[in-house]
């Protein structure tokens, strides 16, 4: 059987996290599930606020290449990174973005599009700030790139000590809407 890369795009803005849940994603995969893992990062010189984005591909042998230029999957955080970087986004790839804060126009037909209101799910927990977090949750509901209990024992490591409990919180909300999404669209297919 032929090794297949899971190229993985996050696209925000600085203070959003978008950095750190692409660490999380390939830490996840590397440390935990066993697979090989890259992570590249962009970002602007602003340190909040500038468009920002991380790179994760995720394979069971060697990664020839680090970069991601056609992702299979695009998770969308801010409008700009939307805009920017949805023209890469494979046929028959996902889109993922946070309803709140990104406006899809139009969708091709070969692709699983999926809305997510991440940021206010973050604040209905009491901070906006683990909008990544759920967004990682609501990723690991839809996909396969990593296990959820690699991505759990990931975040634990990643975040400081005083925030773990709340942001797993975040990351089982995402979860359990991802799963929700998925129930819907089942039931939907399936009339």
């Amino acid at each position: 059987m032929k090794n297949r890369e899971r190229k993985v795009f996050f696209t925000g803005f600085g203070g959003q996290g978008i950095i750190m849940a692409g660490d999380i994603l390939g830490r996840a995969a590397a440390i935990y599930d066993g697979k090989n893992a890259t992570m590249t990062q962009n970002y602007g010189p602003e340190a909040r606020g500038g468009a920002c984005s991380s790179q994760v591909i995720v394979s069971d042998s060697e990664i020839m290449y680090p970069y991601v230029d056609e992702p299979e999957v695009l998770v969308c955080m801010s409008q700009e990174g939307y805009t920017k970087n949805i023209g890469n986004l494979r046929a028959g790839g996902m889109l993922i973005w946070d309803e709140d804060l990104v406006q899809v126009k139009k969708v091709h037909p070969s692709w699983i599009a999926l809305r997510v209101p991440a940021t206010r799910l973050a604040e209905g927990m009491g901070n906006k700030m683990m909008a990544n977090i759920v967004m990682l949750g609501f990723l690991a509901a839809v996909t396969d790139v990593a296990t959820p209990e690699a991505l759990r024992k990931a975040i634990q490591e990643s975040v400081p000590p005083a925030t773990r409990e709340a942001n797993l919180r975040a990351f089982e909300r995402g979860v359990e809407y991802g799963q929700a999404i998925l129930r819907s669209r089942a039931k939907t297919e399936g009339n």
